[in-house]
């Protein structure tokens, strides 16, 4: 993705189901946990730069011995900070008893960190906030063992304000209305709930209360804490927890929004936002790594039983698109397939918009995490050009020559590496036309590959602002005298911001959203702005399951290829010599390539849950009334 885009965080969590003597005399380390989180966060490093944490918890310790350690970092490389204070902590032990060396109990004794229950975190702020007490997890203490609480996600809920109402009116006192705060403290709620229902079940049963105790490990009902909790909540996530005593859980949003993979064997429980990084960090195969089934909850309970819970009924699968198109890394076996089939599938368009001139055409990609759909646009063009020789040879067969034969199999498609990310460049001056001149110069450009008669086919992953398309990309490829530059994006236009995770909250920073009303005014037709502004507003005290969606009428007058036209023409410049065209992808195609992740509110404005039709419109109403705010 050429524009800059933050997005969803990522989580892992371990539990080893061995006593920790078993991994060191297997592995040669009791700490086997902490190193294979390592591996589970650096490779999920995409999925956050802001910040990260890490929680550990060691079970059945004596009273007045530690049992839960945590660390957090929003340092400038923060998975190497955590790992770095953990693993200095342990080697200052270490170098300071060497009676640890070999005696397993005693490190699990002694030394922070070092337990059998793991919960890592890596984040991007989708408010932009990166203090150290925005970075997860969380952590909710009390003295009895069962009602600490330490909470991890990867979350965005819409409905914040109603949360937080519903723990003012539980009579708590919320330290800060944001997300993650507001979630743990409704889990925490139900949590203390169940506890004390469990201990007074105890006490009328003659237990005392540290006879009690085990008991409440053994009974508490993590899925029932879960339903209660869960029941207001709107949004996309998923949720990791661990509990004092040794219970831990991973729970998914009905519509499957959020993702969440697990693996199990005899030695182990772990679970990451990713498949191809449990496949990766365990050496386990594809088809071993299972998905966390939506509005349900991956439940470990401290004896090691584990068991898949629904807390909530599922709704119609939307699983994000942009997990496939962008977010996750390629190397999972299908999103790599799918992101060439979205590449093979928008060949066509590109074939229209360069007149069928394959030998005339050199394409490429921007940016590296684009290349994969490249390779699928290519392989669909070299066979489009197959068939054209096919057909030649059998329209020519009596009058080719050994010649002519070798000089059209010769022919090939074209393909360059014509843009090359330089070094991010620091916009250190803050007048516009200097800060312009830096932005243009984001990408340097492969020289003397392109002829004045070339086309030049660019394909990314999407087009989400425009602004480095405008400001660099297109400048720069202007540069090697192209007759036409076609940028294709391998997603769909994004029309209406997002609310579960991904950082587009505002209508107006979306090139889409500005086509579409100069479109409006061109044909006389803003009148519509208005028209939505007020069915908008009369709805603005409607409950969420009654509110609809009235943005996609700015949309309706026009046909998807009107505003990439429109598009291309607001990212041109009178200085680009070129022609320039943008092709995006279909929503049915998008379906085609993607078909288990169909989350595309983003490109339809068919949101997952009601809550997703409240911000919308928030959105509008901000965009209308010129509120700089965001809609959740």
């Amino acid at each position: 993705m050429s524009d800059a885009l933050k997005h969803e965080c990522g989580i892992a969590l371990i539990r080893l189901l061995k006593p920790l003597e078993f991994y060191k005399e297997k592995y040669g380390t009791a700490f086997y946990g902490i190193q294979k989180m390592y591996l589970l966060m650096e490779k999920q490093h995409n999925r956050g730069q802001d910040g990260a944490g890490f929680a550990s918890i060691k079970l059945d310790v004596e009273p007045g011995e530690r049992y839960i350690s945590r660390v957090r970092s929003n340092h400038a490389q923060p998975i190497q900070d955590v790992f770095a204070q953990i693993n200095d902590r342990i080697n200052e032990e270490m170098a300071s008893h060497p009676e640890y060396a070999d005696d397993v109990a005693l490190q699990k004794q002694k030394i922070p960190y070092l337990g059998e229950l793991f919960l890592g975190h890596v984040r991007y702020g989708t408010f932009g906030k990166n203090s150290i007490e925005s970075v997860h997890p969380f952590l909710r203490q009390n003295n009895w063992m069962h009602r600490n609480l330490i909470l991890a996600g990867n979350f965005n809920m819409t409905n914040v304000k109603e949360l937080f109402q519903s723990l003012v009116e539980l009579g708590q006192h919320p330290k800060e209305m944001a997300d993650t705060v507001t979630v743990m403290e409704k889990i925490g709620h139900f949590l203390d709930d169940e506890v004390t229902d469990l201990y007074q079940e105890c006490k009328n049963n003659g237990l005392t209360k540290r006879e009690a105790s085990p008991v409440i490990a053994e009974k508490l009902d993590v899925a029932k804490i879960l339903t209660r909790a869960s029941k207001n909540l709107d949004g996309g996530y998923a949720m990791a927890g661990l509990l004092g005593h040794g219970d831990s859980f991973v729970f998914r949003d009905p519509a499957g929004i959020r993702p969440a993979y697990f693996y199990q064997d005899d030695e182990i429980v772990v679970v990451a936002s990713e498949r191809p990084v449990i496949q990766t960090v365990f050496n386990v195969p594809f088809e071993k790594v299972q998905e966390i089934e939506p509005g349900n909850a991956l439940i470990i309970k401290k004896n090691g039983t584990v068991s898949m819970q629904e807390i909530l009924p599922p709704t119609v699968k939307k699983a994000c698109s942009f997990e496939r198109i962008y977010f996750s890394r390629g190397s999972d076996a299908e999103i790599y397939q799918e992101r060439k089939t979205l590449g093979r599938l928008i060949l066509p368009a590109v074939l229209d918009s360069i007149d069928q001139d394959t030998d005339n055409t050199v394409f490429s990609y921007i940016p590296n995490t684009a290349e994969t759909s490249f390779y699928g646009l290519v392989e669909a063009a070299q066979d489009f050009l197959n068939q054209r020789k096919n057909n030649y040879i059998l329209q020519n067969r009596n009058t080719l020559t050994k010649e002519s034969l070798q000089e059209l199999l010769s022919v090939k498609i074209r393909t360059e590496k014509v843009a090359i990310k330089d070094a991010k460049l620091r916009t250190f001056i803050t007048e516009d036309s200097s800060r312009d001149d830096l932005v243009a110069h984001v990408y340097d450009v492969t020289y003397g590959v392109i002829k004045p008669t070339d086309n030049l086919v660019i394909i990314d992953d999407s087009i989400v602002r425009g602004t480095t398309l405008k400001m660099s990309i297109i400048k720069m490829m202007d540069r090697l005298n192209p007759k036409r530059i076609v940028i294709v994006s391998s997603a769909p236009q994004i029309r209406y911001p997002d609310c579960y995770g991904i950082d587009m909250a505002k209508l107006e920073g979306l090139v889409a959203f500005k086509a579409a009303l100069e479109l409006l005014k061109e044909r006389n037709l803003y009148h519509l702005v208005d028209e939505v502004y007020v069915k908008c507003k009369a709805q603005e005290n409607f409950k969420d399951n009654e509110i609809v969606n009235y943005v996609t009428a700015i949309y309706e007058p026009f046909q998807p290829q009107e505003v990439s036209d429109k598009i291309a023409q607001m990212l041109s410049s009178p200085e680009i010599k070129a022609e320039v065209k943008i092709i995006f992808q279909t929503v049915e195609d998008l379906h085609t390539a993607c078909p288990k992740n169909l989350g595309d509110w983003y490109f339809t404005g068919d949101y997952p849950t009601p809550g997703g039709n409240r911000v919308v419109n928030r959105a509008f109403m901000n965009f209308y009334e010129g509120k700089d705010a965001r809609a959740y």
